[in-house]
């Protein structure tokens, strides 16, 4: 798989995840660029959020890196929240972004004027360190 871009040095002001130890993989491949979801050795389902069993058959799921590639499945536009930092990025975008392995993940979705978002676009992530160790998965149109 080729790696997922990572910016780096853009100070984080939203709130960071908070790893345990069933999500940790994911932050940490997150901020080495590469995105993962996870997916059963037993009956081949594949999921996201990270979970510590298989939503299929409760057998303990694997990690498996994907391409970032996807559609979005639906969103929203943000235009009103009085929280700092989120209140001086209105409007913005948080899609639930179909993968093209398959399961559904949400993320904001930028590079992209409100208006022209659409169900159905495809959209490439990318991911904001947000710590050392942290990253948080986002998306853009593709190219």
């Amino acid at each position: 798989m080729s790696p997922v871009p990572v910016e780096r040095g853009t100070k984080w002001e939203r709130p960071l995840p908070a790893p345990d130890p069933v999500s940790s993989m994911f932050w940490s491949a997150a901020a080495e660029g590469r995105l993962l979801i996870q997916h059963c050795p037993e009956c081949g389902e594949r999921q996201f959020y990270p979970r510590a069993v298989c939503v299929g058959c409760g057998t303990t799921p694997e990690w498996e890196e994907v391409s970032g590639q996807g559609t979005v499945h639906t969103f929203t536009v943000i235009r009103q929240n009085y929280a700092r930092p989120f209140r001086d990025q209105l409007p913005y975008v948080v899609a639930i972004v179909e993968l093209a392995e398959g399961p559904r993940m949400m993320g904001g979705l930028t590079g992209v004027a409100v208006e022209d978002v659409h169900v159905g676009m495809p959209v490439q992530a990318y991911v904001v360190e947000a710590e050392e160790g942290v990253g948080v998965p986002m998306w853009r149109p593709a190219a």
